[in-house]
């Protein structure tokens, strides 16, 4: 357990002065970023979370942050928030998030829909997708009208990832700003200007760490554009690892997660925020 303060303050300041002296203040940042303290029983990220007297705090480890926040529910998929309006899963990497002309059947949406059939509990809406073989959270919708509003405010939602590529970006941290255009090859490269079918993409990036050769990257969209985050860190000279278009494709399998998304609750217009717990291959960077 994680003492209380006698007053109500931001969350990681007070991390900071009771776990700071027995830890380094980097391994603080990362057990809140990861998902690692539980406030009252869930998991929270937020650096000014607000906590007082009352509050219970405590570290929780990685399998017990899994077993909090997801559930198969019978399904298949790990269902990371649901409600009666909307549905987040945490895609598994290799699974596709929708059907393609050479796999119609197992998918994110059919796993979903197959399940939501059976409970008599409606059908899933799709509302964005997630390559084949990144991670984490992917949306839908359990009514046209939250897959409406949804879709028309998802520009707005914030959209974090954690990536490991090779080397380390030059500088640490900035903002990719080019346009991309899609080849008849499937591929997508960086063109200096606007032009053709061209579309300007914008993404935010920040080392957390390095190791050994590798490092461990925080990205935010802002833009939603084809391979966006595998070309732009492939163009700083850094692709992601195990990536098989824009990189080498050495490993088990592309090291790109979708770990966090925060947006205005499509009916009650509440904050809404859902974080996938890291898989496997980033667990070399969250060692306790």
């Amino acid at each position: 357990m994680i003492p209380s303060p006698d007053h109500q303050q931001p969350l990681l300041p007070w991390l900071l002065e009771t776990l700071g002296a027995n830890m380094p203040r980097s391994r603080v940042r990362q057990l809140l970023q990861f998902g690692r303290i539980a406030v009252n029983g869930s998991s929270v990220t937020r650096h000014d979370h607000p906590v007082g007297p009352a509050d219970r705090l405590s570290i929780v480890g990685r399998d017990a942050a899994v077993r909090a926040g997801a559930g198969t529910h019978g399904c298949g998929i790990p269902v990371v928030y649901m409600d009666d309006h909307l549905i987040v899963v945490d895609k598994p990497a290799g699974l596709l998030s929708v059907a393609t002309d050479n796999n119609k059947t197992d998918t994110a949406f059919t796993r979903l829909k197959d399940w939501l059939t059976r409970t008599r509990s409606g059908r899933p809406y799709v509302v964005h997708r997630l390559d084949r073989d990144t991670s984490g959270l992917l949306v839908f919708a359990r009514s046209p009208a939250a897959h409406d509003r949804l879709q028309h405010d998802w520009e707005d939602v914030s959209k974090t990832y954690m990536a490991i590529c090779e080397g380390c970006p030059d500088p640490a941290a900035g903002t990719i700003d080019t346009f991309l255009e899609e080849g008849t090859d499937l591929r997508v490269r960086v063109r200096p200007t606007a032009g053709g079918h061209a579309k300007r993409a914008v993404t935010l990036y920040r080392v957390t760490s390095s190791q050994g050769g590798l490092s461990l990257v925080e990205v935010q969209l802002q833009t939603g554009r084809k391979h966006q985050i595998r070309v732009h860190l492939a163009s700083l000279g850094c692709p992601i690892v195990g990536d098989r278009v824009y990189g080498n494709g050495e490993g088990r399998r592309m090291a790109l997660h979708a770990w966090r998304l925060e947006f205005k609750h499509p009916i009650s217009s509440d904050t809404t925020t859902v974080i996938s717990p890291w898989p496997d291959l980033f667990q070399r960077w969250a060692k306790p």
